[in-house]
């Protein structure tokens, strides 16, 4: 009893030093699991949280097998692998087998020391303390988010990103074999560097799992022939608010899922570059699409390009002018309150508020215009006398009252002014989306989701009513009869497309050009400028933002761009020569070597046609036989889930041909 007694409190009083496995990067993926953008840790290194659940099974036995067979028996000492070290040693003067369990390695990445017999009994005594604390799997996932792989690259993600374009949720055997192989020599062994080194690793390797039965002869041939990757740079999409979520994210957290849509922003990111390019080289654009229903932000580009200038800020953050975006909800309020109703006749006239004197932009007045008109045509007199009548604290009450902020122009100033109906008022691009989304959402506000966490919730939160339903009907319907931007074809005139309704604001010297849509269940708000601030010469909301907001309705649900297939390195061994005299079956479709999208898997999706020349065919994918169809006659293969598979075709005579494909999702 006094020996487990002083047992524990030596543990107690020296544990082991946990601090490297609370520091890694934090990764910001889209709503499918895309891999947007990762931050650093400590000097520059990327140290990206395992997540055993995105990880190759397959992967994660191997390396097992080949590094710590009785890792899941052992307490982080394998003492038969310790006494077949010590044995080994003794026979043949030196060492010449390791003892490390994972387990052991682990604590080696958490406190690393000289390697001598010191450190090994640190790191053995380390290890049962690691054992104690932490479940096998959460040893494992430790060891996969600290193993270096070479340069500044720390787990598996980060290197199965970096040296193959992809998470390590589906691996090739070659891929396995060489993340097996780094983390005992990552710099000797670095593919990018030291190719042949990284080789002979990857081999050696594959020969150990041939020994232990993981992997047949003619699978390890086939990995031993994949060619050796490259490092590239990590993804950085949505870099803006990507940055921002990964900042945020809980440090437990091995990533956050943002609601961002990968496949649309990566559209509408080159459109927001274009955009600011043929306005000047000081100009920047930035863009939000919300999806009404959860409030899910799908899109959001901060700028033109991080090599424009201001690039590096988030203008869809910073507070700006909104021009006359803001004049929908002056109206919507009067119409909420009764003070006017669309077809309520206005003076549309010279006229001063006390020592304010209103004009229009065009500074032509149009004498008596019904409100409809009035806020189809963006006339800035009506507006000011509607705000005149709902009053401008009330309408800056009703704003806060939704969590959308209206920032004056002075500090000094003690109450908003009758200046906010024309842009006299600073406000952000995202509470002008969640004022838009209220609109289109019968005149419920709620908080915008940046997270699918949040977005999940939304549906079934209530919100704060910022106007009655009837009022934001009003005013959308006003707002779809805005005449189009010069060149667009009106909506209704376009087969399958729906009413945009929508208003542009330009703020005083064309600082700020702003566009706000709703369209079907998407809101957009679209703004160009300098991040500056600087004035621009003649570039209003219609013209240099509006056609920006229609270019990216014309995007939404667009289907994305699939990647094109991974042609194969030679022709098909039966099409090597045309009309060659047949030797048994030729696989047609899919090729070998391919990657095929698939627009769902499982036994309900549409699934794939396999074609192949051949009399009396069989197919077997990993080794299980497909059936025909039994209408059509034709072999569909329904994938069970995205990943690699080796499919075969048989004639009646034995002979086979084969081929290795990869299937991607859409």
């Amino acid at each position: 009893m006094g020996v487990e007694t002083a047992v524990f409190a030596l543990d107690a009083a020296f544990p082991p030093d946990m601090s490297r496995a609370l520091r890694s990067s934090p990764v910001a993926l889209d709503r499918r699991g895309v891999w947007l953008r990762a931050l650093p840790v400590e000097d520059g290194r990327w140290r990206i949280r395992a997540d055993l659940d995105r990880t190759d099974p397959i992967f994660l036995k191997r390396l097992v097998a080949v590094e710590d067979a009785r890792f899941w028996v052992h307490a982080g000492v394998d003492p038969i692998s310790l006494l077949r070290a010590v044995g080994s040693a003794v026979v043949r003067g030196h060492p010449t087998s390791g003892a490390s369990t994972l387990t052991m390695q682990t604590a080696r990445l958490l406190e690393p020391r000289p390697r001598t017999l010191g450190a090994k009994l640190i790191e053995m005594v380390r290890a049962t303390q690691i054992e104690a604390r932490l479940s096998k799997r959460e040893i494992l996932a430790l060891y996969l988010t600290l193993a270096p792989y070479g340069g500044n690259l720390e787990g598996v993600r980060a290197a199965s990103l970096s040296y193959f374009g992809h998470e390590p949720e589906t691996l090739t055997d070659g891929e396995q074999a060489l993340l097996i192989a780094l983390p005992q020599s990552p710099e000797v062994r670095r593919p990018d560097k030291r190719p042949e080194a990284a080789r002979a690793a990857r081999l050696a390797v594959l020969t150990k799992l041939i020994r232990a039965r993981r992997l047949t002869e003619v699978e390890a041939s086939e990995a031993e022939s994949e060619p050796l990757p490259k490092r590239a740079a990590f993804p950085s999409l949505a870099w803006h608010v990507a940055g921002e979520l990964a900042r945020a994210a809980p440090a437990s957290e091995a990533s956050v899922v943002s609601t961002i849509d990968a496949g649309l922003q990566t559209r509408l990111e080159p459109l927001a570059a274009a955009a600011a390019r043929a306005q000047g080289p000081e100009n920047t654009a930035a863009i939000l699409v919300v999806e009404i229903g959860g409030r899910a932000v799908r899109a959001a580009v901060g700028s033109g390009g991080l090599d424009r200038q201001g690039g590096w800020i988030d203008m869809t953050r910073a507070i700006r002018s909104p021009g006359s975006s803001l004049k929908p909800f002056i109206y919507g309020f009067a119409f909420d309150d009764g003070v006017a109703a669309p077809d309520t006749e206005l003076d549309d006239a010279p006229r001063r508020f006390a020592d304010y004197q209103p004009e229009n932009f065009d500074r032509v007045f149009h004498g008596k215009v019904t409100a409809r008109e009035a806020l189809s045509h963006s006339l800035n007199v009506p507006a000011v006398e509607l705000l005149d009548k709902v009053g401008p604290s009330t309408f800056e009450a009703r704003m806060a009252a939704v969590d959308v902020t209206l920032v004056r122009p002075k500090k000094g100033l003690t109450a908003p002014g009758l200046a906010i109906a024309l842009g006299g008022i600073g406000i952000s691009l995202r509470d002008l989306a969640t004022l838009y989304a209220a609109l289109g959402d019968g005149g419920v506000a709620k908080p915008l989701a940046w997270t699918e966490a949040e977005a999940a919730k939304r549906p079934h939160q209530g919100g704060t009513r910022l106007m009655r339903t009837e009022a934001a009907t009003q005013v959308l319907d006003i707002l779809r009869e805005t005449p189009p931007p010069a060149g667009v074809t009106a909506a209704a005139l376009t087969k399958g497309r729906p009413l945009m309704a929508f208003k542009t604001g330009t703020s005083y010297g064309f600082r700020d050009a702003v566009a706000a849509g709703v369209v079907g269940r998407y809101v957009i708000l679209v703004w160009t400028g300098r991040a500056d601030g600087g004035a621009r010469g003649g570039l209003t909301g219609r013209d240099s933002a509006l056609p920006l907001l229609f270019d990216v309705a014309d995007l939404l649900d667009a289907p994305a761009a699939a990647p094109r297939p991974i042609a194969p390195k030679s022709a098909p061994l039966a099409l090597a020569h045309l009309d060659e005299i047949s030797e048994g079956p030729r696989l047609i479709f899919p090729p070998d070597g391919s990657t095929v999208q698939v627009e769902g898997y499982g036994p309900r999706s549409r699934g794939l046609v396999l074609a192949a020349g051949g009399e009396s065919l069989s197919w077997y994918v990993d080794g299980e036989p497909l059936d025909r169809d039994g209408v059509s006659g034709r072999v569909v293969w329904r994938p069970r889930g995205p990943g690699f598979y080796r499919l075969s075709v048989v004639d009646g005579e034995g002979r086979r041909a084969k081929a290795r494909v990869r299937v991607k999702g859409g």
